[in-house]
């Protein structure tokens, strides 16, 4: 999710020794490499479709992962911190590693904010985010801009741990936000509040059972094209792409009001959006937003690849989008 800021710390923290000794049980063996294949990265999958730990898909019904069921004090930590979850992960960066710089366009990052809760750090990790850089310390919540170019560094010989949580919001999430503070600085008398765990307590948590639509609604289109359009930086043809985009939200508004959600109507929808994006190959080339992701790659991403799901909840969400015009990983 696009923040104001580059990083905001909660008003919460939590007990990371606890936490890291609860991860510890889980053994070795629950590590996983990271999907794309990045040096030094593995994870714990907590929530994922159907609880599916083998799953990376952040679409369809979500829930807690037997891993997650073990560990009912990162539970409480979860719920403490009030979201709706969507896929969520312990994230462990070795030493002398980095995650690389890259912008997170995909349609999921759109609504989701990455929800942050360092376990076993130390002074030498280094989270950058646009222009700003802060260490994360044990036991603290901080959530960042995905929409700015990010990445971490590991600097010290000892491994990173994270509790990394994506959520929507959800019921006390928005308040803790509320309270947040900057890097920069705190107001008078701002402090964290320490969440005291509960021996044994396992919190029902929120997760997600809705996440993409079968096919998008006219008014999401139209937000999600206003939104990267009100992020490009100036040039010559945007006017054009301006007009465009407003040609195409009608033609789409017209498609839902004869389809809605029908299969019939999916050869109808892929057809306008083929032609969008053959269009803005040929007009948009060029035209870049202000976190230096070309307009087609995020239009791509945010609408053209999403807007009809006819294949089921199989949607990814690419942690390493790229800065080229492709949209592919970043290396």
């Amino acid at each position: 999710m696009k923040l104001q800021v580059p990083f905001l710390q909660l008003p919460i923290s939590f007990d990371a020794t606890a936490l890291a000794a609860e991860i510890d049980a889980l053994g070795e063996a629950s590590w996983q490499p990271h999907p794309q294949g990045f040096a030094g990265n593995s994870a714990i999958p907590l929530v994922a479709p159907d609880g599916d730990p083998s799953s990376e898909a952040v679409s369809g019904p979500m829930r807690p992962t037997p891993e997650l069921l073990a560990c009912p004090l990162l539970m409480q930590t979860m719920a403490a911190i009030g979201g709706v979850w969507g896929r969520s992960r312990l994230m462990r960066l070795s030493g002398n590693a980095e995650v690389q710089a890259h912008v997170d366009i995909d349609y999921y990052w759109r609504d989701h904010v990455r929800v942050h809760v360092p376990i076993v750090t130390q002074p030498e990790v280094r989270f950058e985010c646009g222009d700003a850089a802060v260490n994360m310390a044990a036991g603290e919540c901080w959530l960042f801009d995905t929409w700015s170019r990010h990445r971490v560094v590991n600097s010290a010989e000892r491994s990173r741990t994270h509790l990394v949580a994506d959520t929507v919001g959800g019921p006390g999430f928005w308040n803790l936000v509320a309270g947040a503070r900057v890097p920069e600085g705190a107001p008078p008398g701002w402090q964290a509040h320490r969440v005291a765990f509960e021996a044994g307590a396992k919190p029902t948590l929120q997760v997600e059972s809705t996440n993409v639509p079968i096919v998008m609604s006219p008014w999401e289109v139209k937000e999600h094209l206003t939104f990267v359009l009100d992020d490009c930086l100036p040039h010559p043809r945007l006017g054009e792409v301006h007009q465009l985009i407003g040609h195409f939200a009608r033609h789409w508004r017209a498609l839902w009001a004869e389809y809605g959600e029908s299969p019939s109507g999916f050869p109808a929808y892929r057809a306008a959006l083929e032609q969008l994006l053959t269009t803005l190959r040929e007009m948009a080339n060029g035209i870049i937003l202000e976190n230096r992701t070309p307009l087609i790659a995020a239009i791509r991403r945010l609408v053209i690849d999403v807007a009809v799901n006819e294949r089921g909840n199989d949607t990814m969400a690419d942690e390493r989008s790229s800065l080229n015009a492709g949209g592919g990983p970043a290396m």
